[in-house]
């Protein structure tokens, strides 16, 4: 018997979660997610699958974000023809993200087309349309929480509520062994866990006694101020009332499901407690509107301690669905709320509002979650002084602050917790989705007090391992690599690139005069002709 393990994403980056599980009886996907962040990443997107579509049986799907889920209809459209398990939640979620996704690659295209037409340059296509993430919901199977599915031909699932999203789950996989009496292979896939104190989401839940773990590391490298609801509430609100002391917008870039409805939820107690002034809250997603309906309808697997449903049909919460609602709300001044996504800025409407609000003073941009290598949020988090958007160049003087009492994610010492809890691990753990100073800060804390660092493995992207070993075995690999490691880690040309005009602009602009700038072109053109 042989059962190996593909790393297709999400190893030494937190974006493209998908691992390919091999047995002698068929092949199977632990998630299908798209990659994001610098553009060498994201590239991966438009390529070819490191497998055949149509050589997988099925996949199991921990949860409905688009990291983990945006794939799947490039796969479906590809020719996969297999189930696709999920629990109702994800399903539900998956229902409105997927086609959102689609909706906005084919916008994305054609504003990109129209650049490219005037440029000389050949059109491109989106991943996938709008139409294809619809058909691909046909291949949804739901399932219960606890209870053992029939996968493929040898092959039993059971999934674990994780506490990071509604319909979120660790996934407990055995495979039969060799024979009538052959002990079964078993693996544990965490997903993404949930945070102690999370809201909404209960703690996260799985079994012990394992042969391998998949353990996500987003966080693995740091450790939070030790939080609880009230004091989530008293953070969130000494930053709304600086905002809305310095008289601007409060932009909050946060994902659409889940990490706005709580945000929504806090917000809404807080003006009825008088904790912070009332003040009209936008949330301008459409993704996020039609979420929030479905944790409407989830109300009831929810934290009963919060009356959700109450909370999210606030007077002082307005839905900004239509483009032209969205454009609205830049006519607006004083102090006003607007939650939109995407989280990392890297997409959707919360560009627009910060192209709108970056360069004033007045202006508070909240980061609420994790700012993947990259991205507009990162460099935002990073301090960056100008940043480039759509072309224009932006510079920043609004205040950027971050409260990481909303991440979706456990910190190092969560998840240390959480790997402890699954012992005995006989044969090795996985560390992915993180970067790298993640998985070694959590590689370091496991190996202190929980695993030797014989059984810790930090999988680079396309690693392939045998799991019938007595420990995992590598593959040789390296002439199936989509990208060099180094690739993955740093920041690509492209960012580069960003950041180089925005230094040539600076530079020019401190010039003296005239001629010290023209100095500055004349080397630059030096430079160029060397």
């Amino acid at each position: 018997m042989s059962v190996t393990v593909r790393f297709c994403g999400a190893a030494h980056t937190v974006t493209g979660s998908c691992y390919l599980v091999r047995t002698d009886a068929g092949h199977l996907l632990i998630d299908c997610g798209l990659f994001q962040g610098q553009k060498t990443l994201k590239e991966l997107n438009y390529g070819a699958f490191p497998f055949h579509p149509s050589d997988i049986d099925a996949v199991l799907l921990t949860h409905a974000h688009i990291d983990h889920s945006g794939l799947l209809p490039k796969l479906v459209k590809e020719g996969f023809r297999g189930r696709i398990l999920a629990t109702r939640g994800t399903i539900d979620l998956c229902s409105y993200m997927l086609p959102d996704a689609g909706s906005i690659q084919e916008q994305e295209v054609l504003a990109l087309n129209r650049r490219n037409a005037t440029r000389g340059r050949a059109d491109v296509t989106p991943i996938y349309t709008q139409a294809d993430a619809v058909a691909a919901m046909r291949a949804f199977q739901a399932i219960d929480y606890e209870t053992w599915t029939d996968v493929i031909p040898g092959v039993r699932a059971r999934y674990w509520n994780a506490g990071h999203l509604l319909g979120s789950a660790s996934i407990e996989i055995e495979i039969a062994g060799e024979g009538r009496g052959g002990a079964p292979l078993r693996l544990l896939a965490s997903g993404d866990i949930g945070p102690d104190a999370k809201l909404l989401q209960p703690d996260p839940q799985a079994p012990a006694g394992f042969d391998y773990v998949i353990s996500e590391s987003t966080y693995g490298d740091r450790i939070r101020e030790r939080t609880t609801p009230e004091l989530r509430r008293e953070r969130l609100a000494a930053d709304v009332r600086d905002a809305a002391a310095a008289d601007g917008a409060l932009l909050i870039p946060a994902f659409a499901v889940e990490r706005t409805q709580e945000l929504i939820v806090d917000l809404v107690a807080l003006m009825e407690l008088g904790a912070i002034p009332p003040a009209p809250i936008f949330l301008d997603s459409p993704l996020a509107i039609r979420a929030t309906e479905v944790f409407r309808q989830h109300a009831a697997s929810l934290d009963t301690s919060v009356d959700v449903g109450r909370l999210l049909a606030s007077p002082h919460l307005h839905f900004t669905e239509t483009v032209d609602e969205s454009k609205s709300i830049a006519r607006l001044t004083g102090f006003h709320i607007i939650i939109a996504a995407s989280g990392m800025c890297d997409a959707g409407r919360i560009r627009h509002h910060l192209k709108r609000w970056l360069w004033n003073n007045h202006a508070t941009v909240l980061l609420v979650g994790y700012q993947a290598h990259g991205t507009l949020g990162r460099f935002l988090q990073d301090g960056v002084k100008a940043v480039r958007i759509q072309g224009e160049e932006i510079r920043v003087a609004a205040r950027i602050r971050t409260l990481d009492d909303y991440s979706g994610h456990a910190d190092g010492s969560e998840i240390a917790r959480w790997i402890s809890a699954r012992r005995p691990v006989a044969r090795g753990l996985f560390l992915v989705h993180g970067e790298d100073a993640a998985i070694s800060g959590l590689a370091a804390r496991v190996a202190e007090r929980i695993l030797p660092s014989a059984k810790l493995f930090e999988p680079l992207l396309d690693d392939v391992y045998e799991l019938t070993t007595a420990v995992p075995t590598p593959l040789d690999v390296a002439h199936r690599r989509r990208l060099a490691p180094e690739a993955v880690t740093r920041l690509d040309w492209h960012n580069e690139m960003s950041e180089l005009m925005l230094d040539i602009n600076a530079r020019i602009e401190q010039a003296a005069d005239d001629r010290a700038r023209g100095v500055i072109v004349r080397r630059l053109r030096r430079a160029l002709a060397d």
